[in-house]
């Protein structure tokens, strides 16, 4: 199929195009069009303009500002892929980055589109909740910025009004030194969306116990959800323990049904993927902590 008729514009500065995009509701923004542009050709998506950010070098790039990771909205995800400025200051992100489509799909797909997207189980949103990111908003009025958790809203749905587009995307960074990272998904090959996926974050002290811990799960329902897994903070970080705090966190789901897995499958997979993440964090925070305390030694 082709797409319905649009006007396509592609402007100068980011504060034209925040005009155009307040002066009509029927505009979209347009950047690595990984899923939009398959929307236009299946008619599922018409919009009547076409603003086409892509372009614009104050949307691009990675900055470490303080303790914040900033992604340009138009930033490519193979960039963020390969920069040891992204892995370093943001370990999680670099290790969700592979789940993300084919290699082909990150080339062009860009970061804010994957966040303005908003698609349930996209491996970018999820770290976005699961690191209580902010998402930066600029539209004629000015910047401001949201938290990620009150940004998504639903399915293919965000806070976004007429006139807003999503600029940036800003991480926080953990100065821990003993830091660890888990991620898992399930889905029906690898590439596909996935019907289930954890993300987890973990720190520990020099006596190895846990100080600060972060969960998020995405697919399981309308929306990427970070669990309350504060119950680690001080405490045992055996296997047990750590299923059954899973079995009590993942009571605020509201896991949903489809032609892929039931609500009882994606809850059940949900409590083991989540316990895995967090084992693997855990572990990866510990190997690091003795890699560096024997001077980096393998």
């Amino acid at each position: 199929m082709k797409p319905a008729p649009f006007e396509y514009i592609r402007p100068g500065s980011i504060a034209e195009a925040c005009e155009l995009l307040a002066s009509d509701e029927d505009a979209r923004v347009i950047s690595g069009g990984q899923t939009l542009i398959p929307m236009l050709a299946m008619r599922l998506a018409r919009p009547a303009r076409l603003v086409d950010i892509y372009r614009l070098p104050e949307l691009n790039g990675i900055r470490v500002n303080g303790d914040v990771l900033a992604i340009g909205a138009t930033t490519r995800q193979v960039q963020v892929e390969g920069s040891a400025v992204a892995r370093d200051a943001l370990p999680l992100l670099a290790k969700a980055l592979p789940w993300v489509g084919h290699p082909p799909t990150r080339n062009r797909g860009t970061v804010g589109g994957s966040v303005a997207h908003a698609d349930p189980s996209a491996e970018i949103p999820l770290v976005a909740v699961t690191l209580q990111a902010e998402i930066e908003i600029t539209n004629p009025d000015g910047v401001s910025t949201m938290p990620a958790d009150d940004f998504f809203i639903g399915p293919m749905l965000t806070a976004v009004m007429p006139g807003d587009c999503v600029t940036a995307v800003r991480f926080p960074i953990w100065r821990h030194a003993r830091l660890g990272t888990g991620f898992h998904e399930v889905s029906a090959r690898q590439s596909d969306f996935a019907f289930v996926a954890a993300a987890a974050q973990v720190a520990l002290d020099d006596s190895g116990l846990c100080i600060d811990a972060a969960l998020g799960i995405g697919g399981i329902g309308d929306r990427a959800v970070r669990l309350d897994v504060s119950g680690l903070v001080g405490g045992s970080l055996d296997k047990n323990s750590i299923v059954d705090l899973m079995h009590q966190a993942v009571q605020v789901l509201e896991p949903t049904s489809d032609l892929h897995a039931s609500a009882e499958y994606r809850t059940r997979v949900a409590v083991t993927l989540g316990a895995r993440a967090l084992e693997d964090a855990i572990r990866d925070a510990r190997v690091g902590s003795d890699r560096a305390a024997h001077g980096g030694a393998q």
